[in-house]
């Protein structure tokens, strides 16, 4: 069955960048908040006394919360588009920072986490349907300024966490709760446009015939494996550095704190960069080669990353972040096309699928670090984008489906 999105972009709508940009806005402002827990992880360490374990335990209840409840509510929203859910998903992540901030024991902190992980479960299917609805037919541009606004604010929070929460305290982490306010009033708006939105597109898909995947279900089913396969590579990966980076650098090199925050911050920027730069390329030159060249690409940097210096290891981290995070956007679009008329639910299992390789990952990566070191981790991981040898047995789904987008433009 054709998309709605499909539908409204073949009409000839155009880009809504105004809307892109206040939902990657939003996405900013949601996962600047998620941030604030692996962020503050070195001081929730000090303060309640916690071993690696610990905290891979409190990483791993915020993923399993948006991981397994990421696809439901994709599916639910699938059938019945709920615009108005973003904003109760930005409250929900409210509640989870205040109790971080409140927190006086370890089950709190858990608590907090899985509230956290409840929120953007809520918020990301149906601000990525929202996305790709304002895209007028640039999936992968769309996709890709959506993601960044994520990518932006995993990269803010440790940067504000080192500016207000560390010479400040624990409560000060309410503070954070002010940009979910905002994000709410934003999401109410965005919400009124998607549901006028909704309403045009369901009137064009009325007089639109029905189109069918070109591919069988066993070739779809396989591709969604693999996909899951490189996901699975980029994101527990990815756990090591989000999660460990800071420990990492501090263990190996010497450095303070607060030092080592802006290395993260530094790292999480060129994740963010990474994400922009993939979606206009990939629909260009087409998402299997970016998801090709992102994942496997990579692997001669995080096999040296173990044996560098500080200012190497500076460098490659930016380098990892950058090939690495091209692939996302690539990989949410390409899985989409893959299964038409499933926006939120493979949304919601692309997005979920990674918080849960990423909790897994965190979880494991600590449990290796309390009983090797820190720098074993990394030297473990550093072998994982080989996997991404795998993308040579996705199909070629793209050339007959841009081939009309174009037409239409035209």
């Amino acid at each position: 069955m054709a998309t709605q999105v499909e539908t409204f972009a073949a009409a000839g709508e155009k880009t809504a960048f105004k809307v892109l940009a206040t939902i990657s806005l939003c996405h900013l402002m949601n996962d600047m908040l998620s941030s604030v827990l692996p962020a503050t992880y070195p001081l929730f360490k000090a303060w309640f006394h916690l071993n690696f374990t610990q905290i891979g335990l409190i990483t791993l209840t915020y993923q399993f919360t948006a991981s397994l409840l990421q696809p439901l509510i994709g599916m639910l929203t699938d059938r019945r588009p709920r615009p108005y859910s973003l904003s109760v998903g930005m409250a929900l992540s409210l509640a989870g920072v205040l109790m971080l901030a409140a927190a006086h024991a370890f089950t709190i902190l858990v608590a907090g986490a899985a509230i956290l992980g409840v929120g953007s479960a809520v918020f990301h299917p149906e601000s990525s349907r929202v996305a790709r609805m304002a895209s007028g037919g640039q999936h992968g541009t769309a996709q890709a300024l959506f993601q960044v606004g994520g990518n932006a604010g995993l990269a803010f929070g440790p940067l504000l966490v080192a500016l207000i929460v560390m010479p400040r305290g624990q409560a000060s982490i309410a503070w954070f709760g002010l940009a979910a306010l905002i994000g709410i009033v934003l999401l109410v708006g965005v919400g009124g446009w998607a549901k006028r939105q909704a309403a045009k597109i369901r009137k064009l898909r009325a007089s639109d015939g029905e189109h069918h995947a070109a591919l069988p279900t066993k070739r779809v089913v396989l591709s969604i494996g693999v996909l899951m396969a490189l996901l699975f590579s980029k994101y527990f990966y990815l756990a090591s550095l989000t999660s460990y980076y800071t420990f990492y650098l501090i263990s190996k090199f010497h450095l303070s704190v607060r030092t080592s925050q802006i290395y993260l911050f530094v790292f999480l920027g060129a994740v963010a960069m990474g994400t922009i730069i993939g979606g206009p390329i990939g629909d260009r030159i087409g998402r299997k080669y970016v998801i090709w060249c992102s994942i496997l690409g990579v692997l001669p940097f995080t096999l040296i990353l173990p044996y560098a210096n500080l200012f190497w290891t500076g460098i490659l981290s930016v380098v990892i972040g950058l090939v690495l995070a091209s692939a996302f956007s690539a990989i949410v679009v390409y899985a989409q096309e893959l299964v038409p008329g499933r926006v939120g639910m493979i949304s919601g299992l692309c997005y979920g699928f990674a918080f849960g390789v990423a909790g897994l990952g965190a979880a494991m990566l600590g449990e290796l670090a309390d009983a090797t070191s820190i720098s074993h981790v990394y030297h473990v991981c550093s072998f994982l984008p080989a996997i991404g040898i795998l993308a040579g047995f996705l199909p070629n789904i793209e050339g007959v489906k841009r081939r009309p987008a174009a037409e239409a433009a035209a």
